[in-house]
Order: structure tokens, then C-alpha cells, then sequence
């Protein structure tokens, strides 16, 4: 078993949850709605691959933008997708869920005839079963003749493999055909044809795991501990009983009286916002242990931290915990019941789960506006020479870019948004800017309201922000600035969004190094955390040191820093490259002017045409990619955290 491939195997639903913003109100009322990916199965993969195991999904998605998500998303977050398949004839699977209020979450399943639930025979591969040590099954998958005899085909291959198999009943009342389309939250409805479907499965499970409710219709009976003696006669299996804000109860062999007789570990007190998804949790955190051996007590203590933390927030994989967020959250707890007001733990789970992993960014930026302005003015051009321009540089870009680079772009919506559009959703990182050009103070180019700019943004964009900040300026100056970039802060958080912040010190007030360095630090002061630092390069290594101090003490997760170029010539900019690629915080660059300045001067003059503007581009960025990529090569692979 210690060599198998995978840890964790699941089978089941993958849909897309459109979850209501507004909380508080019927799903009638709903105005907006947040898109995750979501469903038993799915929940479990990612939420095991966030807690550090090798997690896989069998399932089915449509050949349409929904499956297509579902599969990056899963890609993003780690989950083996070799098993997900694309139904050419099926949609995937939707459900709109709801927060009334603090104990009724309406949801809507639209799963007829859907992708996931055309899951065959066929698609099971024995040897792909027999790859990890254990599989997770669950109850909706039982409910529909071809989606159970495809399960029964994963058990079969588990027995021969010696693979364990974990039964997560996951009883949806709906999906059994038991109650209307409108009472898709109802959990629990009694059904004797339901219960012995269900106990047909038991006995060949190694791990049942169920609520109260879900222990009901697996044990026939309302009685749980009467349930639970109907589920050991019919299966050795270990159960786990979830009993909500109680914890849960394990049963490894023989039944008590009393279920409080088990081995009972008990919940932190936390105030529930959100049940959906909590079980996920729980079963991802509980696998957590039981895979790799711990104890039940530990098992329990990792399921139940994990449901805590989900049922406290808004949706539902999205919310599992990461490892490193686990480990904090059992260290450290939570000054508060109310987890998602918890800065420093919000923090942590935003942070250590982000969607993409950029380990470099070599950007190209042209996202500047009053510069182009000013070309365009003196030649007699206009906005849309500026826009055209700018799709000539992207086009540029796009050619420069050779295996191994990691390539992205900085452009602006006013004239750069069709070059910003045609960049997005791809393989490019991208960055667009929300402050108004050569403000100081700092205001954005779009008005006060910065929350509701970045709500029109594609989730992908990272929010920059530039800021002419010195920590001698006069405390009000600093004071109003302070508080825009954190007013940008907390939209990133409230919107999804990443956060770049570029901090440019007035070179006329002295040592530019020590001011960036003073400045980072006063910003994380007021607890804004950006993901991104753009900054000028130090000129030595000893500047880059006090970077990497003040990142690695204030906050450890940062993505790390890129360097801009400030139209700086090439040859100078190489070597600000030298000291910058020796440094394991500096993850790439963010050069603008540098790469287009001169073809910008004579394609607006009318001295070159398009083609010869593109390949100067082209030309000076691909160079700057190489230099940078020798420079990361040449560097010793210790200096790399």
C-alpha cells in the first residue's frame, strides 16, 4: 500500500454551485451568485488534495464551459483528472443553493439526465482502482442503475486489489426521487426501499461514514444507536457517526448502549453560517488521518476542525482548509466563534489556497495610460491609435514567449482592452491597474467604489495598485493613502481577486532601498497583505535581504516580489537582474517601457509600420526572457526557498 500511486480515489457527483451572494432571503430574492465547483465526490477530492494527499475523481462532466471549469478547477487544486471524462451528450450537473438563515439553506438540484450520473461500467479501470489505497463511494451514486452498477464495479476491483473502500451515504432524499424538485434542502425522509438499497452496499465497506440522518436510512430505523447495531450486523466496517457542533462518535468494532459510549471526540464551539458542505469537509479531514494510520481520536480531531472551519463560511470545497491552515487553526484556534471574521486565519486560507501556482512571472506591463496620452497628443493621434497600439504589443508578447518562460502581461481596460481580453484566460498571468495615473494621494481610476470595479473583473486579474508612498511623508498624506490601499485590500478579499502592490518612493527624499523597505513594512502595519510586491530592484544583495526579512517575518505566504524597469536602458536593467535573480523572493519581473518606449515613438511618428513596431517588441521582450532565464540558472539552487 505504501507504494500505490494514489492515497484517495473518489466517485460520485461534480457539479457547479451557484451559490446566492445576498444572505438572508429566499433564493427568489437572490440578485448574484458566486460560481464553485462542487457536488459530494469533488468536495472530497479537493478537499483531501488541499490536506496534503494524493486525491483522484472518477466522474462525468459536459463538453460545454461548466465541465470545462470543473476539470481546470480541479487541475488547479491538485485532484488527478486522467478519470474525468467528457460526456459529449450530457449537461453538467448544476444546483443553486441559499443562505434563509442560520438553519435553512434552500438549494435547487438540476440533475436530469445529467453528465455525472452516466458514469458506466466502462469507465472503471482496474488497474486504476488498484493504484491507490483507498476509494470513496457515495449514496447518490447507488440511486440510478447505471451509476450503481458502475460503483459495484469499483468495489469488485477494490476487493481484488486489496484497496479499502469508504462508503460516504450521503443521502440526498432528492436524488432518490423522495420530495419535490423545490425541497432539495430536505436531508432526511424516511424510505424502506431506500435503507435496503443502501445495506445492500455495507458489507463490503471497510469505513461508513454518515450523519445522524444518513446513519437513519442506512440502519432503517430512527433510533440511532439502533441504526447503528442494523449497520454492524450487516458490515465490520468502522462507522463514524457526525453529530454536528457535538463532534462525532466512532465505532470500530462493537456497539454500545449509548453512543456517547464510542470513541466521542468533540467539536470546537463555532458559530454555524453554513452547513452545506461541512460533511465534505468533515470526510476530507477525517481521511486525512485514517489514510495515513493515525488514530481515531486524531482522525475525529482533524474531521471535526475541518467541518468547523467549512460550515463557517459561505460555500463549500472552496472553504475546506489547506494543511498548513489545519495545523494553525488546532494550534492557535480563533479569538472568535465567527471564523470568517478571523483576519489571520482568513489570511492563511486564501493564501495556501490559491487557484494557480506562478513559481516566476516575466511580465510585460503596458498598462500605462498618461504616457501614451502624451505620445498620441504630440502626434496627432487619439484613442483608438492608442488601443491599436497596444494589440500590437500583446501580439508582440505572444511571439516572444519560448518553452520554460513564464510569461504575463500588465494592461489596462481604457485603451488596452481588447489586447486584455484577448490575453485572458490562458496560460499568461495578468495584471490590470485600478489606480488613476500620477495620483498622490492615491486615487482610483474608476471612482471611490473600487469594490464594485473589481466585481466586473474576470476572477483571473490581479488588482495593481501603484502608490507614491514615502514613510517621511506627512502623516496625513500617509494616512489617506494608507487607507485607499487598504480600502483595495479588503475588495481583493471581498471579490476574489489578487492584490500587486507597486511601491514607488520619491527618489528626491533619499535612500529608495531603505524607503521600500520601511513602507512594506508599514503597510503590513495595517494588516494589508498584499499577494504581490512590485518594487524597484536593489542594487545589492544586502537590499534584497532586507526584502526577504520583512516578507518572511511579516507575511510568509506572499507570492513574493516582482521588479519593474522605470524605462530604464537595457543594459542597466540587466544588471539590477543580477543581484534580483539570486533572490528567493523575487519571482520575476514587471517591465513596460524598456521593451516598447522607442517602437512606441516611431509607430506613432509614422516612421514603422505595425510589423516592424511588433518585432522590435517582440525582439526586446524575448531577450529580456532569455537574460532572465540564464540568470535563474546561473543561480545557486540553495538560494532558492
Amino acid at each position: 500500500m505504501e507504494t500505490r500511486k494514489l492515497d484517495v480515489i473518489c466517485l460520485g457527483r461534480s457539479s457547479v454551485d451557484l451559490y446566492g451572494d445576498q444572505v438572508g432571503g429566499p433564493l427568489e430574492d437572490m440578485q448574484s451568485f458566486s460560481k464553485y465547483i462542487g457536488g459530494c465526490a469533488t468536495n472530497i477530492a479537493v478537499g483531501t488534495s488541499r490536506l496534503g494527499l494524493k486525491s483522484s475523481l472518477i466522474t462525468r462532466v459536459g463538453d460545454e464551459q461548466m465541465g470545462r471549469f470543473i476539470r481546470q478547477t480541479l487541475v488547479e487544486e491538485g485532484v488527478d483528472v486522467s478519470h474525468v471524462s467528457t460526456d459529449p451528450d450530457r449537461l453538467t450537473a448544476l444546483v443553486i443553493l441559499g443562505i434563509r438563515d442560520m438553519q435553512t439553506f434552500p438549494h435547487i438540484f438540476y440533475r436530469e439526465n445529467c453528465a455525472d450520473m452516466a458514469i458506466r461500467a466502462e469507465h472503471i479501470s482496474k488497474e486504476y482502482i488498484a493504484s491507490s489505497r483507498a476509494v470513496v463511494l457515495t449514496g447518490t451514486h447507488f440511486s440510478k442503475s447505471g451509476v450503481e452498477e458502475a460503483s459495484r464495479t469499483v468495489i469488485r476491483y477494490a476487493k481484488e486489489a486489496g484497496t479499502k473502500v469508504i462508503l460516504d451515504i450521503d443521502y440526498r432524499p432528492v436524488v432518490w426521487g423522495l420530495t419535490s424538485h423545490g425541497d432539495g434542502e430536505n436531508r432526511f425522509i424516511e424510505s424502506s426501499d431506500a435503507s435496503k438499497h443502501v445495506q445492500s452496499i455495507l458489507a463490503d465497506c471497510d469505513l461508513i461514514v454518515g450523519t445522524e440522518e444518513e446513519i437513519h436510512i442506512a440502519g432503517g430505523s430512527t433510533d440511532t444507536v439502533e441504526a447503528v447495531k442494523v449497520i454492524r450486523s450487516l458490515s465490520d466496517a468502522a462507522i463514524v457517526v457526525k453529530r454536528g457542533p457535538m463532534g462525532c462518535v466512532v465505532f470500530p468494532d462493537l456497539i454500545p448502549d449509548s453512543l456517547d459510549d464510542g470513541i466521542w471526540v468533540k467539536g470546537k464551539k463555532i458559530e454555524v453560517y453554513n452547513t452545506l458542505g461541512a460533511g465534505d469537509g468533515f470526510m476530507s479531514g477525517f481521511l486525512r488521518g485514517w489514510v495515513r494510520g493515525e488514530s481515531w481520536e486524531t482522525c475525529c480531531t482533524f474531521g471535526n476542525a475541518c467541518g468547523a472551519i467549512v460550515v463557517s463560511r459561505h460555500a463549500c470545497s472552496p472553504e475546506i482548509p489547506s494543511w498548513h491552515e489545519l495545523q494553525d487553526f488546532l494550534e492557535n484556534g480563533s479569538p472568535t466563534t465567527r471564523l470568517r471574521e478571523d483576519n489571520r486565519l482568513n489570511h492563511i486560507h486564501r493564501a495556501t489556497n490559491r487557484r494557480l501556482d506562478w513559481p516566476e512571472v516575466c511580465a510585460i506591463a503596458f498598462d500605462h495610460r498618461s504616457q501614451f496620452e502624451e505620445m498620441a497628443k504630440n502626434t496627432g493621434k487619439g484613442a483608438a491609435d492608442i488601443s491599436r497600439f497596444k494589440t500590437i504589443i500583446a501580439a508582440g508578447a505572444k511571439e516572444a514567449v519560448s518553452e520554460g518562460d513564464h510569461p504575463g502581461v500588465l494592461i489596462d481596460d481604457k485603451y488596452g482592452f481588447d489586447a486584455l481580453a484577448g490575453m485572458t484566460g490562458g496560460d499568461w498571468w495578468t495584471a490590470r491597474p485600478v489606480e488613476l495615473p500620477g495620483s498622490r494621494p492615491l486615487k482610483f481610476e474608476a471612482g471611490d467604489n473600487i469594490t464594485t470595479t473589481l466585481y466586473h473583473w474576470p476572477d483571473s486579474h490581479v488588482a495593481k495598485c501603484l502608490v507614491f508612498y514615502h514613510p517621511d511623508d506627512e502623516p496625513a498624506l500617509k494616512e489617506i493613502q494608507i487607507k485607499q490601499v487598504s480600502r483595495l485590500y479588503n475588495a481583493c478579499i471581498s471579490t476574489r481577486h489578487e492584490m500587486l502592490l507597486e511601491v514607488i518612493p520619491p527618489s528626491e527624499m533619499g535612500d529608495v532601498d531603505q524607503a521600500v523597505t520601511r513602507a512594506m513594512s508599514e503597510f503590513y502595519d495595517h494588516d494589508i497583505k498584499p499577494d504581490w510586491w512590485k518594487l524597484p530592484a536593489p542594487k545589492s544583495a544586502s537590499g534584497w535581504q532586507a526584502i526577504e526579512d520583512v516578507i518572511q517575518d511579516r507575511d510568509p505566504y506572499c507570492r513574493g516580489v516582482v521588479v519593474l524597469g522605470l524605462n530604464a536602458p537595457m543594459d542597466e536593467l540587466i544588471d539590477d537582474f543580477t543581484p534580483a535573480a539570486a533572490s528567493p523572493v523575487c519571482k520575476g519581473f514587471a517591465v513596460g517601457r524598456t521593451l516598447f518606449h522607442d517602437a512606441a515613438i516611431n509607430w506613432f511618428a509614422g516612421d514603422i509600420d505595425d510589423d516592424e513596431a511588433r518585432d522590435r517588441i517582440t525582439e526586446n521582450y524575448r531577450n529580456l526572457l532569455k537574460v532572465w532565464r540564464t540568470l535563474r540558472q546561473s543561480t545557486p539552487a540553495q538560494r532558492f526557498a
